[in-house]
């Protein structure tokens, strides 16, 4: 059977080749008698899945058979390519998002005990290599097809050991397990038995009263046991959701032990094998599961993402050596073992993506239930764009989100993880084919997706790729999301009447001009708790919206290497001063945001910087009004500052950018009125000081002259700051009379 099933995997992949777009000579061919309606297609790779290596060497013996392009980039992970099981990358990206589950409760899974349960056994990629990823896992229970093992204090050290034991140890089985090594009242029993006795310990363990038990129940007692974490690595879908039917799930020959989310009580699940839970079934865990407070967990698309992600960048790393290799400046043995030497440098690049991701969803969970309205017209964006289907996914509508938000909840983890990677996909789709991909600034950007040993002697084959738009619009795409959020790169475009494409530039732009690369790396390596981590992130984050909104009325960011280059002399200068050029009320301000970031954990040094991103608010403004005119940043700097100071619009700017509405509607109002105050005062400046030498000996003219109406001005200022609390409609009053004012 095994011979018929390899000659079937021949035929199909021979099949598939058959009718595929190839490249020859630089050119796209399309195959014999197949009529093409759509564009050119070259790009198809296959995923073996089970017998990697073998089924993968297979396949690009196929495609170098037929001479297809790719040759054994068509099929990653064989025999010259990255063994994920020998490299334990998907148990690695999917623990990592375990540690980051427990980092925010405090706990540190490389250190501290932590008691798992999990399906699969030793001799599996995932279960097997995510079981060997820290010396304090404390495994208590696992199943798989043939066994079931309890161990109910087990001993972290001894039993860390014989778990690597039976991972080296060839066709392993919890059978093979030292019995001498299990704790009193464990064991290991085959799924088998009619009748398996339990022992007080375990009993206690499970939850059980009876001291014997079928194994069907045994095994259902594990899924809702309560540990730490429950950890998916083996094959089988065993968490639904209370509204869903054991039909709906297809997994039939787990029907008998599958059990509902809510009835989880694990802490968190690591999701390191495919479906180890429907989508249902995670949402009802993480509403209602651990014990009804809800437990914490992402979805099996972001927990074992790594090995996609790795066979994609062994894909792409392939296809830049396949042109050196053509030309001979790279040999067969020479590119083999470039690509081991290069092994580690790839889990690398990958893991980063995983610990980003997580991190990513960590912030957009931090907006909790006043996110909601603002999730919820993304949601709408993104089914306008065709780029969501809400009832695939498993989303609910929006009156049941609103109603959650009233209740105090947000969207769960499993359901933002979907906006995440819808958002992702949105906009590589929007960057893919625009100028941005395009600019000179961007090759830096496609290097880096590549090892370090590439970046040399193979730079031209990089920049020369076959995929260098698709590679670079995913980073951004990546970037942008992990670090802004869901909310802010779609807000941003609707608010400023752009295309996405626009607004990544203006993130790149801002990106460079505020060295932002330098504090996201401060953040993410300072000693603080990990909710002051997220708070950091998430007003960083805020703060650069306003830049990139400053940046995209400059124009130009679908070039952005142009727009750093001529502001970027001007911003620097402007940072350098600004601690002399603030007015009482902006310094105020920043008192009261760094007060407020360490009242959380922050550092005092990270909580200055994320303040300076508001501190600068204005800056490429002013960078650009002094590039236009010829007048110096510095001064008109001071100019502006007083003249804010003066009417009071120091505080009116600075109040609509920190606030945070949840109404949507609002949310653009205040981001939008916050660009006004500046704006207003830029264009009296472009007014006032083109006549002037000095500008701000110019705007003190003017305030001398309009005395009386601004002391009427400064009325409703100061009654707007006597407020128990400032709304979007005063501001939005006020940013009409000031606007009338400075007209005058």
């Amino acid at each position: 059977w095994l011979a018929e099933g390899r000659e079937s995997y021949r035929l199909f992949v021979r099949t598939l080749l058959s009718i595929t777009d190839n490249i020859v000579d630089g050119a796209v061919v399309h195959p014999d008698r197949v009529v093409v309606r759509d564009g050119a297609d070259p790009y198809f790779v296959v995923a073996a899945d089970k017998g990697t290596a073998t089924f993968s060497d297979t396949a690009n013996a196929i495609a170098a058979e037929r001479d297809f392009w790719l040759d054994d980039a068509f099929a990653s992970g064989g025999s010259k390519g990255y063994d994920h099981k020998a490299m334990g990358i998907t148990a690695r990206g999917a623990w990592l998002s375990v540690r980051r589950h427990f980092l925010e409760l405090g706990v540190d899974v490389q250190a501290d005990p932590v008691r798992v349960a999990g399906v699969g056994d030793m001799s599996c990629d995932v279960f097997g290599n995510g079981m060997l990823l820290s010396r304090a896992i404390k495994l208590v229970a696992a199943f798989d097809h043939r066994h079931i093992f309890l161990d109910p204090d087990p001993d972290p050290v001894a039993s860390w050991a014989e778990r690597a034991r039976l991972f080296a140890l060839p066709r392993s089985s919890w059978d093979d397990y030292d019995r001498a090594l299990i704790s009193d009242g464990g064991g290991m029993f085959p799924r088998g038995m009619k009748e398996i006795p339990l022992s007080p310990q375990a009993r206690a363990m499970l939850g059980i009263d009876s001291e014997t038990t079928d194994p069907d129940t045994l095994m259902t007692a594990i899924l809702k046991a309560q540990v730490d974490l429950l950890w998916f690595g083996g094959i089988g879908t065993y968490i639904k959701g209370a509204a869903e039917n054991n039909a709906t799930v297809g997994d039939p020959a787990n029907d008998s032990i599958r059990v509902d989310g809510r009835d989880v009580r694990a802490r968190v699940i690591g999701e390191g094998a495919n479906l180890g839970c429907t989508q249902a079934g995670r949402i009802d865990y993480a509403l209602h599961g651990a014990g009804g407070a809800g437990g914490r967990n992402n979805t099996d698309f972001i927990d074992n993402s790594a090995g996609v992600d790795c066979s994609d960048k062994e894909v792409n790393i392939k296809i830049a050596l396949a042109s050196a290799k053509r030309e001979g400046r790279l040999g067969e043995d020479a590119r083999v073992a470039l690509l081991a030497a290069m092994t580690d440098d790839v889990a690398h690049l990958v893991l980063e993506d995983n610990r980003l991701q997580t991190l990513g969803l960590s912030i957009a969970e931090a907006g909790g239930a006043g996110a909601t309205g603002s999730l919820v017209r993304l949601i709408e964006t993104l089914e306008e764009g065709g780029d969501l289907d809400r009832r695939t996914e498993g989303l609910a509508d929006a009156d049941t989100f609103v109603r959650r938000a009233a209740e105090g909840r947000g969207l769960t983890r499993p359901e933002l993880a979907v906006l995440l990677s819808s958002a992702k996909l949105a906009l590589q789709d929007a960057l893919e084919s625009t100028a941005l991909v395009d600019d000179a600034g961007m090759e830096a950007e496609l290097l880096a997706a590549f090892p370090p040993a590439m970046q040399g002697d193979f730079a031209q084959d990089i920049l020369a790729h076959r995929l260098r738009r698709e590679i670079i619009a995913t980073r951004l795409a990546n970037r942008l999301v992990n670090r802004l959020g869901l909310i802010h790169p779609f807000e941003l475009a609707e608010e400023e009447g752009v295309g996405l494409a626009e607004m990544a530039g203006a993130f790149i732009a801002a990106e460079r001009l505020f060295r932002l690369d330098e504090t996201w790396r401060a953040i993410e390596q300072g000693d603080m708790p990990e909710a002051a981590r997220i708070r950091l992130f998430d007003r960083a984050a805020q703060g650069i919206r306003t830049h990139m909104a400053d940046l995209l009325r400059a124009g130009g960011t679908l070039a952005p290497s142009r727009l750093v280059a001529d502001l970027g002399p001007g911003i620097a200068a402007l940072a350098q001063a600004a601690p002399g050029l603030l007015a009482a009320e902006a310094r105020a301000q920043s008192v009261r945001m760094r007060e407020e970031l360490a009242a959380v954990g922050a550092p005092d040094g990270d909580a200055a910087t994320v303040a300076q991103l508001f501190d600068l608010d204005g800056a490429v403004g002013l960078a650009c009004l002094a590039r236009d005119s010829g007048m110096d940043a510095t001064r008109l700097t001071a100019a502006f500052t007083a003249l804010g100071a003066q009417l009071g619009l120091d505080w009116a700017q600075g109040t609509a950018a920190r606030m945070n509405p949840s109404d949507p509607w609002e949310r653009l109002l205040v981001s939008g009125l916050a660009r006004d105050f500046q704006h207003m005062r830029l264009d009296f400046l472009r007014r006032v000081g083109a006549a002037a030498v000095d500008p701000a000996e110019a705007a003190q003219a003017w305030t001398q002259a309009q005395a009386q109406p601004i002391r009427q001005f400064r009325g409703m200022i100061a009654r707007a700051q006597a407020a128990v609390s400032v709304s979007p409609a005063m501001l939005a009053q006020i940013a009409g009379q000031a606007r009338h004012l400075l007209s005058r």
